[in-house]
């Protein structure tokens, strides 16, 4: 399969649009420095996505990479014309930035190709003995195009896909519609593109069992229980090479208008990892992590080397202990370091606090419920004051919260849906999250049972589906046969859509609220400490701002709820208040949406008015 002009230790790995623009591809970075370092290898790294942003402009390329679907929908017709209709209908509806103007579907998938075809044109891929694309959200259609366009010219150089968007049989569906894919590796990349590599190259005869292809190769001479491969401790792991990207950023934008966020791995998987609707971790092996030692020496060498103060946990949670440690040791290091991290529900202040002084600005919480009956439809391990209480510990440690509410859930009862209605008033100071609607991902627990590979709850899914998007964007045939992440489901569908139609309306009430705000400079819901007094200052859309006023007991009631709260145990704290005192206090506050309770537990809303 290797061409005869090409070097057996020269390898090419591309990150196509629409990665995030301002960042470098963490997996490229990864799988150079961990090759180079265990064989003579030289690997080049190319971000064409970069090359996009700079000929449609960064500003559009940013709209279309936050958008999704969009991206997909205009490598779609350069893939299947027959499919150019419904791909502009798709990339219409799905392009964001509202009030913004709306470029011209046909002549920005024309700039699309030019944009690859010049790319390809300044490059000679001759001298490489492979090809690599790393899949993630949004990158598939752009791969699959330009892979095609490099078998059109260079067809005896072998072509492998890896990633996130190519486990288990996924990948395999992929591999058996394409035959642009020579290889495809299902599962962590490192050391199966090392033994793809040797393979090709005749350091080996044979080729581990996650590595998939359709060309025959001699099997593996091991016994099947040998050929697991154990996975790779990532402390053990080099530093991402970010040199390559840094050198093209140089290259294109010359006036460095932007300073790139650069991604770090502190681990892989999830350690909650049972959440039903979840499949964002079929390609990982178990939950590991590093050790915050280690964390530090990477974050500190990757911010002097790119002279770079802003980074972004590639994590779907960080592990708690090693973070605390991590943030800690950081602090000491008096750097003015910007992080954004993925985490489970934090609802102890001090933590938070920690981790707001030692830089992190931006977390995105898997919230998607505010009822706990549905909740534990999820699996999530929560409850709905848990998350009303973490959104309001990120507002009170100045940390920015993002994050989603997952609407059309099947299942979801006409009284869980009234009581998410009744508690979004009671989170209408914080930030709003965005309404992000079900969609039955491959792989997930649900997906599993519906499939009848796995036990679950008794969900109404009746039948697996293909989504209308995917309908939109691939041939019938495809459609038909492929294995697609993203599924939809017959059941309970409609029925759910009408439902959730209030929930929808009420988030864009609560974000519009936020983005009408003028008192920006202060929380919506804050009080000042008078020690023998508070007074809480109440914001209200589009009305007059009111004030409450607490004394004596009432005021060390009310901050003895910074966290959620016993109602036993704030009997036992204030013994000289009655039980009916209590409650009719509580009931008084929560009626006022000052406080939230759920069965016996009672959270203050209010944040410091020296928070955030």
């Amino acid at each position: 399969m290797v061409s005869d002009n090409a070097s057996p230790c020269r390898i090419a790995l591309i990150s196509m649009p629409w990665s995030i623009f301002n960042r470098p591809s963490i997996q490229l970075g990864a799988l150079k420095s961990y090759l180079e370092r265990e064989a003579e290898y030289q690997v080049d790294n190319y971000h064409l996505y970069l090359h996009l942003a700079k000929t449609i402009s960064t500003e559009l390329y940013s709209r279309i990479a936050l958008s999704g679907w969009a991206g997909e929908a205009l490598f779609a017709p350069l893939l299947f014309p027959e499919k150019k209709a419904d791909a502009a209908k798709l990339f219409r509806q799905s392009l964001t930035g509202k009030g913004k103007p709306r470029p011209d579907f046909d002549t920005l998938t024309a700039s699309v190709a030019e944009s690859c075809a010049q790319w390809l044109a300044d490059i000679n891929f001759s001298p490489y003995a492979l090809i690599g694309f790393s899949l993630c959200f949004s990158q598939l259609f752009a791969s699959l195009y330009l892979a095609k366009k490099i078998k059109d010219k260079w067809s005896d150089i072998p072509i492998v896909f890896g990633g996130s968007s190519c486990s288990g049989e996924i990948g395999a569906s992929l591999l058996q519609h394409f035959s642009t894919i020579d290889y495809l590796i299902d599962g962590e990349g490192e050391q199966q593109l090392l033994a793809l590599c040797r393979f090709l190259s005749g350091q080996a005869n044979s080729l581990p069992d996650k590595i998939r292809t359709l060309h025959p190769v001699p099997a593996a001479q091991t016994n099947k229980a040998d050929k697991a491969t154990p996975p790779l401790p990532l402390g053990r792991l080099p530093y991402p090479d970010y040199t390559p990207y840094f050198k093209e950023m140089r290259t294109l934008f010359p006036g460095q208008p932007f300073i790139p966020l650069l991604p770090i791995e502190f681990s892989r998987g999830c350690w909650w990892n049972k959440c039903t609707f979840c499949n964002l971790n079929l390609q990982w092996q178990n939950y590991r992590f590093k050790e915050s030692g280690r964390m530090l020496k990477e974050t500190l060498h990757l911010a002097e080397k790119h002279e770079s103060l802003h980074f972004t946990f590639t994590d779907n949670a960080l592990p708690r202990k090693e973070a605390d440690h991590f943030f800690t040791s950081l602090l000491q290091e008096d750097l003015d370091i910007d992080f954004f991290a993925e985490i489970r529900g934090i609802t102890e202040p001090d933590r938070l606090q920690l981790y707001s002084r030692a830089g992190l600005r931006t977390v995105q919480v898997g919230i998607e419920a505010l009822s706990t009956s549905l909740l534990a439809k999820m699996a999530k391990g929560t409850t709905t004051i848990d998350n009303i209480a973490v959104m309001k510990m990120c507002s009170a440690a100045g940390i920015r919260m993002e994050g989603n509410l997952i609407t059309d859930f099947p299942g979801t009862t006409e009284e869980e849906i009234t009581e998410t209605l009744r508690n979004l008033d009671f989170v209408l100071p914080f930030l709003p999250l965005q309404a992000a609607t079900f969609f039955l991902g491959y792989g997930s627990p649900l997906h599993a049972g519906a499939a009848g590979q796995s036990k679950t709850k008794d969900f109404p899914i009746q039948r697996i589906i293909p989504h209308a998007k995917n309908r939109r964007l691939f041939p019938q045939d495809h459609v038909q046969s492929m294995l697609m992440l993203i599924n939809s489901y017959q059941g309970d569908k409609k029925l759910q859509h009408r439902h959730w139609q209030p929930v929808k309306r009420k988030i864009r009430t609560w974000q519009d609220f936020h983005k009408q705000r003028t008192a920006s400079g202060q929380h919506p819901l804050h009080y000042r400490d008078g020690r023998s007094f508070l007074i809480i200052r109440q914001e209200q859309p589009e009305r007059t701002p009111l004030l409450h006023r607490l004394r004596g007991a009432s005021r060390k009631i009310y901050l003895a709820c910074e966290r959620p709260e016993k109602i036993d145990s704030l009997l036992k704290a204030f013994p000289q208040v009655t039980d009916q005192a209590l409650r009719k206090f509580i009931d008084e506050m929560c009626t006022k949406r000052l406080m939230f309770q759920e069965n016996d537990r009672v959270l203050a809303l209010a944040v410091h008015h020296t928070s955030g």
